[in-house]
């Protein structure tokens, strides 16, 4: 019951989720103490995946073992599955009645400030020296002149390998033997292999969005930010599933949505099965939210038991300042590409403007300031 008011009320991203779970799941309820949320909450940064989602199946895990976390994961992404599909589904209804949807002019260059402010308040926090700037720079470059879904997982592992080097800068910490349990490895590999094997003798679109989403959920570091900018590039520049109007529409509907950030996976994969009816667009969004989830659940399932010995490596720990880095660069690039298109009027780029202000000094829910956007945009 915890988990599903959680899933009902926690708008704003993986900081606000985090202050929500300390509130409930530690000083309300006394699940775990503050600093075990806290060591999850690092634990589920350094993995693929979305962050949020993992901290709440790793809770599940801590106290309940695999049911329990499997069945937070459950509740805690239902609501926003549903809410998510419904609105791809209103969204092809109005364009199949050719209604236009031009009542989101605003979202969109909403849409774009969120996405530039979320990657100025990660690389706040994570970068910290010139080495990272230098990455997060690198990125941007490349991540906009070769747009392919495959240029995000080389940028990242680049990332994390180039700041490993300088793993001497961290302190030495003891280590001890480490015991591996490889199960949810082999699970999260065969799992993938099947649905890449299958989609491709098939050539059917639901097992092969579900294959596309499972790649992109084991490939992400760094959350939403980093997670919409993969989804842009492969379904809307690369594919073609979708359209940029329907994807910033989707994009904006996620802030509005409580729950994970990663919902907007549901949307895309909802929106690109348009064409199959109701029935294929709740297909769609359903295999695309099991195949967006299920691998960070695996790797949590695998890094868990071990997390406490691989923290004590340098090079692992830093890594970490790369691969944040690099997942930056590829959100501001991704809000730079979906910028682009509207910058022929100055609407757009005013309306981002007031938002990166609104946002920046102002203590109103993101919910909030994107219903403001649909508002002004059925007024005006």
């Amino acid at each position: 019951m915890d988990i599903l008011l959680l899933s009902l009320t926690a708008f704003g991203g993986p900081q606000v989720h985090l202050m929500m779970m300390i509130e409930r799941l530690v000083r309300k309820r006394r699940y775990i103490t503050e600093e075990e949320l806290l060591e999850l909450q690092a634990l589920c940064q350094v993995l693929p995946g979305p962050s949020s989602t993992q901290t709440v199946t790793a809770i599940g895990l801590k106290i309940g073992g695999q049911p329990l976390a499997y069945l937070s994961l459950l509740v805690w992404s239902l609501p926003a599955m549903v809410l998510m599909t419904l609105a791809a589904i209103g969204i092809h209804y109005l364009e199949k009645n050719n209604i236009s949807l031009g009542f989101t002019r605003f979202v969109g260059p909403m849409a774009v400030a969120f996405l530039i402010y979320g990657a100025y308040m990660i690389a706040r926090k994570v970068v910290h020296n010139h080495l990272g700037w230098s990455l997060l720079i690198l990125s941007t470059i490349v991540a906009h002149f070769y747009p392919s879904p495959y240029m995000t997982p080389v940028l990242i592992v680049s990332g994390g390998v180039a700041a490993s080097l300088n793993f001497r800068k961290h302190e030495k910490m003891e280590r001890g033997p480490i015991r591996i349990k490889w199960r949810p490895i082999i699970f999260w590999i065969s799992v993938l292999i099947a649905a890449a094997v299958i989609g491709k003798i098939t050539n059917s679109l639901p097992v092969r969005l579900f294959e596309n989403f499972y790649r992109n959920g084991s490939l992400v570091f760094g959350g939403g930010q980093v997670l919409i900018p993969l989804l842009y590039n492969e379904f809307v520049e690369f594919k073609h599933y979708l359209t940029e109007q329907e994807f910033l529409a989707g994009m904006a509907l996620t802030q509005v949505v409580p729950g994970p950030v990663f919902s907007i996976a549901t949307f895309v994969g909802s929106t690109s099965m348009q064409s199959d009816g109701i029935a294929g667009q709740m297909l769609g969004g359903f295999v695309s939210t099991a195949g967006i989830f299920l691998p960070g659940t695996f790797f949590i399932f695998f890094a868990y038991p071990v997390w406490d010995q691989l923290k004590r490596y340098r090079g692992i720990r830093a890594s970490l300042e790369g691969i944040h880095a690099a997942s930056c660069g590829l959100t501001i690039a991704a809000a730079v590409s979906l910028f682009q298109p509207m910058a022929s009027s100055p609407q757009p780029l005013i309306t981002a403007i007031i938002t990166l202000l609104v946002i920046a000094f102002a203590k109103i829910p993101s919910y909030l300031i994107i219903l403001a956007g649909l508002v002004l945009g059925l007024v005006f």
